[in-house]
């Protein structure tokens, strides 16, 4: 059948992720595109609402619950605005700590992307299962590096999902020497399956695809690649305080989401790894900048499949800077005495009163923003949370837009997975490994 006469109807179904279900719908009548959509048909969750007359002191424990994979990076965000809107400034060790957390919870969750969705696309498998036959050592591989985040995680916080020692303030509970050794010594295990990483990542292909848009995240002007804290950043050269991430994001309704769309200035931007890649990577830890040099990737790249690539270059720096944060906490020592026993508003080491605080900090997916409005009693009166995968809505969808066309003369298959394929490079929050796309044709 020619282009010019097809008819063709795209229907994903309820494509489940942990923060909302999604629908992608497109209809084409005598190879005229007349819909391409991606709907967002999730009820609200309403932990904004939950938020509301509780303690600032408690809101990194529920918000830590909005999502199972990213529990440390929202964690790290509430703990964040709630400072902000205290006037508490944490210490420097505390600081390091905080950003081998979030080190941690990058490898953790890439590394979950590139194995476990990405590689089963690109090595011709439905999914990883058939990989365990097929590419048994890949799998193996996966699982041993991801159990060792897990165990680093467990030693620094006590647990990954739902982490239980840091709070507003610091950490109740710092780790020994011989907790740094242990952390020190299982990351240096899994070396050589870092290594491996990025060599089989060199073995990956993705779909030609090209559309340029914007690229938000955080930007600074210090030397180090900036997730935990900056300025809100773009590529068409915008930059904000994050105070200011209103004006950054620009949240609007559109009546076929349940979910809010977002655009800065064009019709909608990008956040995530290949958002921090355009915007940051003359800031990479060198090892970093090597695996992207030997990956042929370089910034600006405007092919969002290759977000799986930037994955994998942030999974080497994420590596190595918590590597040497390990290191030198081991060489200079711990200062126990910031250690909190107990909770900080217990011990007054802050004093409560009322404010307003906003966070910004580089989760896997992209930039999140807390915002929370405290009382004099330091109950929240109100609270705003936006999250990467809404931001990302928009531009999945222009990206669709510009895909289909270019893609419409293919084979069936061919679209269906190309299609997946595009939604999944965007990493949007699942919870399970074996998630993916339902998609069913009707011509």
């Amino acid at each position: 059948m020619s282009p010019k006469n097809k008819d063709l109807d795209i229907k994903v179904e309820y494509v489940t992720r942990v923060e909302g279900h999604g629908n992608i719908v497109v209809d084409v009548k005598s190879g005229n595109i007349e819909k391409c959509e991606f709907h967002v048909v999730e009820s609200p969750r309403f932990f904004e609402g939950m938020l509301r007359d509780r303690s600032i002191f408690e809101a990194q424990h529920i918000t830590s619950r909005i999502c199972g994979i990213c529990s440390c990076g929202h964690t790290l965000a509430s703990i964040q605005g709630a400072e902000d809107a205290l006037g508490f400034k944490p210490s420097e060790q505390t600081i390091k700590l905080r950003k081998v957390l979030l080190d941690y919870e990058f490898l953790d969750s890439h590394l979950l992307h590139i194995y476990l969705l990405a590689a089963p696309d690109a090595l011709g498998a439905p999914s990883f299962v058939p990989l365990i036959k097929t590419h048994n050592a890949v799998v193996r591989r996966a699982l041993r590096m991801k159990k060792t985040c897990n165990d680093v995680c467990d030693i620094l916080v006590g647990r990954h999902v739902h982490p239980i020692s840091s709070i507003v303030g610091g950490f109740t509970k710092l780790p020994r020497p011989k907790d740094l050794d242990a952390m020190i010594d299982l990351f240096e295990g899994i070396r050589k399956d870092m290594e491996e990483t990025v060599a089989l990542a060199s073995k990956l292909k993705f779909p030609e695809f090209y559309r340029e848009t914007e690229y938000l995240g955080l930007v600074s002007d210090d030397e180090e690649y900036p997730l935990l804290s900056g300025d809100i950043g773009s590529t068409d050269g915008r930059r904000f305080a994050k105070k200011d991430y209103r004006e950054a994001t620009n949240e609007f309704v559109d009546p076929r989401s349940s979910a809010k769309f977002t655009k800065l200035s064009r019709e909608s931007y990008m956040v995530g790894a290949l958002a921090r890649f355009n915007l940051n990577s003359n800031k990479l830890h060198p090892k970093a900048k090597k695996a992207a040099k030997d990956l042929g990737f370089k910034a600006p790249d405007y092919n969002p499949y290759m977000n799986t690539v930037a994955q994998v270059v942030e999974v080497v720096h994420c590596y190595e800077h918590a590597l040497d944060i390990l290191r030198d906490l081991r060489k200079k020592g711990i200062n126990y005495s910031e250690e909190l026993v107990v909770g900080v508003n217990e011990k007054g080491h802050i004093p409560v009163k009322a404010g307003n605080g906003v966070a910004a900090v580089e989760v896997p997916r992209g930039i999140l923003f807390h915002n929370y409005e405290i009382d004099e009693k330091g109950l929240i009166k109100n609270a705003n949370c936006i999250i990467p995968t809404n931001q990302n809505i928009n531009n999945i969808e222009y990206d669709m837009m510009k895909l289909l066309p270019e893609i419409i003369d293919e084979g069936k298959e061919d679209i269906r997975l190309k299609m997946e394929m595009l939604v999944r490079a965007y990493d949007p929050c699942i919870s399970c490994s074996a998630h993916y796309l339902d998609v069913k044709f009707v011509e």
